[in-house]
């Protein structure tokens, strides 16, 4: 377990340990602090708060203040107001609850002493309002972000609409690139197209209680290829380039970057690792293996992946005689899609492609009369590292490739370079030239590279609808940000009740 593990565990002990102290003196059974969401209804029954401020806590982002809110005001039911206390509650909860608790010159007041208490509504709410600001920017940044699923990329494990907790000391809190900036929002201000962040003060890449990333673990990281990007305006509800359409593949499309200037020259901007876009998808490979999809399934170092029961990838049905198949009767098969999110597709009469998961396969019930076969992607010349001659890769059967690995070293080969050689210029910071038969980099003449980081391979559960590491390559491990861990709420139409509060595997 990693020490940053340790101090979250601990932490939390800490802070649930100090609630046990503080309900029993408040005439509150002591086990109820530990009941996540219970401990802070309890505290607004307690206190006579409005019964709406605890379903407020469930708004993302701003749920966050919410809690903190409620605690401080917690506080105050034991006589503390002053600005020294309110900070400890913020800052250091885990130390400043259980003093709180269990210290025999502490005792709950009650509501008394709060209404004798002269401090004017005004400054009540600015005073919790700073602590909570600053407290929930601190756990954003170092401890927890949520994040919601806007794609069906890793479908059916996490669906549209999922909302996630991200843990970021799974593999250790990363230092911001960019730390003044504008709190809780990510690059854009909103109703405004401006930056939130300034570029004056920059942190180089810096992690605390670094973990590696494992082989499975569901990933959330800035999508690497976003450096640079066309940000063209969003029409119809639809923007064509963003992580629609890189602007490295619009350059590929037009044969150079001076053409994509000329054209787009206006709408192009550029952004720190710590601004660009979220993706979240599946690492099926760390830095040193070797990976090759063989027929739809990943191989590492030569051995096939397990598959998980949730992902998913398209088959052919072939129908008996003129059946047009639907939803409710691929529901009858045992097969739920959604249609909206292209599902279920007809190829040709009485043939349809139908997304379905390892596990609606394993206990499929076809008709009689009806084939399944597996489809495979064709082969695509526009999949990474984008070789100029033709090759026979496709999402389905590519590679082999192999994934950097920190302290690795590479022989500077013409096939290495077209593989590698984003990592050496952009991802590590290197100049890099070609000249008279022989390369240089920073200047110097060089033959091999040794790598300065551990790089991942990134997949989508939903392998045929997923624009992951086979269309743009590496993920270095300074644009990780986290672990997804747990789905605290889902919506779609309503809420999908079976997944809340659901891990992720």
């Amino acid at each position: 377990m990693s020490i940053g593990w340790i101090i979250f565990i601990l932490g939390t002990l800490g802070w649930h340990i100090g609630m046990f102290g503080m309900f029993k003196k408040a005439g509150i059974e002591g086990w109820k602090a530990f009941i996540p969401f219970y401990n802070t209804w309890c505290i607004v029954e307690k206190i006579e708060l409005k019964k709406y401020w605890f379903f407020l806590q469930f708004i993302p982002v701003v749920g966050a203040f919410i809690t903190i809110w409620i605690t401080i005001k917690f506080t105050e039911y034991f006589g503390r107001f002053s600005v020294l206390h309110h900070a400890g509650a913020v800052f250091v909860p885990f130390v400043y609850f259980p003093y709180l608790g269990f210290s025999k010159n502490e005792r709950f007041a009650g509501k008394k002493v709060v209404d004798n208490y002269k401090k004017s509504g005004a400054r009540e709410w600015i005073d919790a309002a700073a602590f909570a600001v600053v407290a929930a920017t601190i756990i954003r940044t170092f401890v927890f972000e949520a994040y919601t699923i806007p794609t069906p990329s890793m479908e059916k494990t996490l669906l549209v609409n999922d909302f996630l907790f991200v843990s970021k000391f799974s593999y250790g809190p990363r230092i911001p690139n960019t730390p003044i900036a504008m709190p809780f929002v990510h690059h854009t201000m909103p109703f405004v197209p401006v930056k939130s962040y300034t570029e004056a003060v920059y942190i180089p890449y810096t992690r605390w209680f670094a973990s590696p990333v494992k082989r499975n673990d569901v990933v959330v990281f800035n999508f690497p290829v976003n450096d640079t990007l066309i940000n063209d305006p969003i029409i119809n509800g639809q923007q064509e380039f963003g992580s629609q359409k890189t602007y490295y593949q619009a350059v590929r499309e037009l044969g150079s970057r001076d053409k994509v200037w000329s054209m787009y020259g206006d709408m192009i901007i550029t952004r720190p690792v710590d601004k660009r876009e979220n993706f979240i998808k599946r690492c099926v490979a760390v830095g040193g293996d070797v990976l090759q999809v063989i027929n739809g399934i990943v191989h590492v170092n030569g051995q096939p992946q397990p598959v998980f029961p949730q992902s998913e990838r398209f088959y052919k049905i072939k129908t008996n005689g003129n059946v047009n198949l639907d939803a409710d009767a691929l529901a009858t098969m045992g097969i739920k899609v959604r249609e909206s999110q292209g599902d279920l597709r007809q190829m040709e009469q009485n043939t349809f492609l139908v997304n379905i998961t390892n596990e609606e396969k394993a206990n499929l019930k076809l008709p009689q009369g009806y084939t399944i076969e597996p489809f495979t992607l064709p082969v695509n010349n526009d999949l990474f590292p984008y070789y100029d001659t033709v090759n026979q890769w496709s999402g389905d059967n590519y590679g082999p490739i192999t994934i950097p690995k920190k302290g690795s070293t590479i022989s500077l080969t013409p096939d290495n370079l077209i593989r590698y050689q984003r990592c050496i210029e952009v991802y590590e910071g290197n100049t890099f030239e070609a000249k008279n038969g022989q390369y240089f980099i920073n200047g110097q003449p060089a033959t091999s590279y040794t790598f300065k980081m551990d790089y991942f391979w990134m997949m989508g559960d939903n392998r045929h609808n997923s624009l992951d590491s086979r269309y743009w390559g590496f993920v270095p491990e300074d644009h990780v940000v986290g672990k997804a861990s747990l789905i605290w709420f889902s919506w779609e139409g309503g809420p999908r009740w079976n997944r809340i509060f659901k891990s992720i595997k």
